[in-house]
């Protein structure tokens, strides 16, 4: 099973990677962008929340941040979908 620093580190590469790609959408107002912004948001919590959690806690905790994170994908992929047909 994957150790929770190799979790918290992908964690934060996915959200990295996201927020790169988002940066290049600043200049668009789209509300798919805003609908990404408010799911990344949410994995930043779970993230945090995460990184806190006690050692036998985490691994409970990581199903949560797996759900947040799928949430930030389809954000991600729908505004990607807008940007892509610019």
């Amino acid at each position: 099973m994957i150790s929770r620093d190799e979790y918290v580190q992908k964690l934060k590469e996915q959200i990295d990677h996201w927020n790169a790609q988002a940066a290049k959408w600043e200049s668009a107002n789209a509300k798919h962008v805003e609908q990404f912004r408010a799911r990344r948001d949410e994995a930043l919590a779970e993230l945090r929340r995460v990184q806190s959690a006690s050692a036998n806690a985490w691994r409970d905790m990581m199903r949560g941040a797996d759900s947040a994170l799928k949430g930030v994908q389809e954000a991600f992929d729908k505004a990607s979908k807008q940007f892509d047909k610019k």
